[in-house]
């Protein structure tokens, strides 16, 4: 279980990581716009632009599932089993938590 300045310090680091993903998305969404076939640009660039497009669309569900996560987390932060792994149910360090405030699991469970 986790102190109240632990838990403190963990909603600050959220709230932190929620904004950063926030824009993070907001950056992806328009890496991720449609490409015009209008558009002047050799046969090898629109190659380019289509890969460029698919890895930006791979990185936008990765942190809109962040995202999610780390609401989540937010909202469960006053459980009793908060800090506690989904799947051992042993405490997870502080530094797991700070690091990755949206993960379940701890070091050992989550590979």
């Amino acid at each position: 279980m986790k102190t109240k300045k632990e838990k403190t310090k963990i909603e600050k680091k959220i709230l932190q990581e929620i904004e950063l993903t926030k824009n993070l998305i907001i950056e992806l969404k328009e890496l991720t716009s449609p490409i015009s076939p209008d558009c002047a640009i050799g046969r090898i660039s629109r190659m380019d632009a289509i890969n460029n497009k698919t890895i930006n669309e791979a990185a936008l569900r990765k942190a809109e599932n962040k995202s999610k996560g780390l609401k989540i987390t937010l909202q469960n932060i006053d459980d009793k089993d908060f800090g506690l792994c989904a799947r051992c149910k042993n405490e997870i360090p502080l530094g797991r938590i700070l690091l990755m405030p949206h993960s379940r699991f701890c070091v050992h469970c989550a590979n």
